[in-house]
């Protein structure tokens, strides 16, 4: 049988954070419903942190009251604590992601606390979320290097993957925030995470800042990794790591993996068109590839 690939697709939240344009209420619900009628049957709906800190996201209350329930679609909110956790349950989210950090100077600037203290909030957060008979599942920033302390530690990453498996998270996943992850450390780093905490699924979050977004998916999916996070338009960067750039785009990592037999369940010529209108929303060009070059072979 032909092996499946799901994709998270993190546009309407990773993905608008952090671009120049800002999205009225109404334009995020009609990308959400874009990408659904592409085929998306996950993706992140909108963030609940501080919208002094991340204030494109302030309607995130107003974007989840919005969404069409009857599509399908796992609507994931992202949380860091436990007033963003509170408030993703009570918009009705249908997967709450809760955010760790392997680095030490991203954490106090991105979250105003260290590694560990955001793996013990996890600790203090998931019996809330478990409560509610919500999925959760952690994603764990900068796990490949940190803006302002470099690389990270061998066994960090492992290590709160661990906490977050004691802490009933069903999927950890493993994000380059800041794009300089190469093919060889995901490979090591995916190992890490499968020694540390064996009983978590495991999902890959890469930007392509370095040019090494791509190859990073391959290597995630080469070590068995089945889920991948993917940005349509490739638009995304985080607000709090310098010279951050965005996601790999969900149609160039679709159009690569459909090209190598796997199965994606999205439907590429939809998506170039949805990264195109998306274009025209945001008033400006969008790094995706494939919206310049096409698909191949062309229709």
């Amino acid at each position: 049988m032909t092996r499946r690939i799901d994709i998270v697709e993190v546009g309407p939240r990773d993905g608008l954070q952090n671009d120049p344009s800002d999205l009225t209420t109404s334009q995020k619900l009609e990308f959400i419903e874009r990408l659904a009628e592409c085929g998306v049957r996950r993706m992140e709906a909108g963030s609940f942190v501080s919208p002094k800190a991340v204030p494109k996201m302030a309607d995130s209350d107003a974007v989840f009251a919005g969404v069409d329930r009857k599509t399908g679609v796992r609507h994931i909110a992202l949380a860091m604590n436990e007033t963003g956790v509170r408030r993703a349950i009570e918009a009705e989210a249908d997967e709450i992601n809760f955010v760790l950090v392997a680095g030490e100077g991203f954490g106090r600037r991105n979250q105003g606390m260290s590694p560990q203290e955001s793996a013990d909030k996890l600790a203090a957060c998931a019996p809330i979320v478990h409560e509610a008979n919500i999925p959760l599942s952690a994603t764990i920033a900068v796990a490949f290097g940190d803006p302002f302390d470099g690389d990270i530690r061998d066994g960090v990453v492992g290590g709160l993957a661990a906490q977050a498996q004691r802490a009933g998270v069903s999927e950890v996943g493993i994000a380059d925030t800041i794009g300089v992850a190469d093919p060889w450390v995901v490979r090591t780093r995916i190992e890490e995470v499968r020694m540390y905490a064996p009983d978590v699924y495991l999902r890959a979050h890469f930007h392509d800042t370095r040019g090494t977004g791509l190859a990073n998916v391959f290597a995630a999916i080469e070590a068995e990794v089945d889920t991948i996070d993917a940005s349509c338009g490739g638009i995304g960067g985080c607000p709090f790591a310098p010279g951050a750039t965005g996601n790999v785009a969900t149609e160039d990592v679709v159009y690569m993996l459909e090209r190598a037999g796997f199965e994606t369940g999205v439907d590429l010529s939809k998506l170039i068109s949805v990264s195109k209108w998306l274009e025209s929303v945001l008033g400006h060009s969008v790094p995706s590839a494939l919206l310049k070059a096409g698909s191949f072979p062309s229709a």
